[in-house]
């Protein structure tokens, strides 16, 4: 198995990796994976809630955090092996680039403006623990990891950079989102 399993280790440390391909005539040794490597820098959603009615661009608006996922530039990078953060993988899948909003992810903000404690369960902190927020958000960042000059400079992590919105604000209150709740009933 050893003497088998040289060239899929050689092609797993090689700059033009093969995926899901097997070595050998009787498939005991292959390589396989989602994902050929892990880039330095990444996209993603963060979600943001604010109590405050007419909330100002900035002002009133608060990050949700998550357990495994880039969210604080000064967040430490956490080690999660070999737990499954479910969640936070599915919002790394989310923040890939694509045209459309996946339903679980309309449901999630949707459970996060009910204040639901299953689903505030999976987060690192809630940060409204008193009454659910009124209105929710999800912005779009790019995300990198930080040169040591900028982490000794900054102290930071990571680097982020506002791209867009990925969702504009919602409440359970809006006749859109309401009604995008209840064709996919989602309520």
């Amino acid at each position: 198995m050893a003497i088998r399993s040289i060239q899929p280790v050689l092609n797993m440390i090689s700059p033009a990796q093969i995926m899901n391909t097997s070595f050998d005539p009787f498939h005991l040794v292959n390589t396989y994976g989602a994902f050929g490597s892990i880039t330095r820098e990444r996209y993603e959603i963060v979600v943001e809630g604010t109590a405050d009615n007419a909330p100002g661009t900035a002002s009133g608006w608060v990050e949700y955090e998550f357990r495994g996922k880039p969210g604080d530039p000064q967040g430490i990078p956490p080690l999660i092996a070999p737990y499954h953060l479910r969640l936070d993988w599915l919002m790394w899948f989310a923040a890939m680039p694509s045209r459309s909003r996946p339903l679980w992810f309309i449901h999630f903000l949707a459970k996060l403006l009910q204040g639901d404690r299953q689903v505030l369960g999976l987060l690192k902190k809630n940060p409204f623990p008193d009454k659910p927020p009124l209105k929710v958000r999800a912005l779009y960042y790019r995300y990198r990891f930080t040169t040591g000059e900028e982490h000794r400079r900054t102290g930071q992590h990571w680097s982020r950079e506002l791209i867009g919105e990925y969702l504009p604000e919602v409440s359970l209150s809006s006749p859109s989102f309401r009604r995008i709740l209840q064709v996919y009933q989602l309520e």
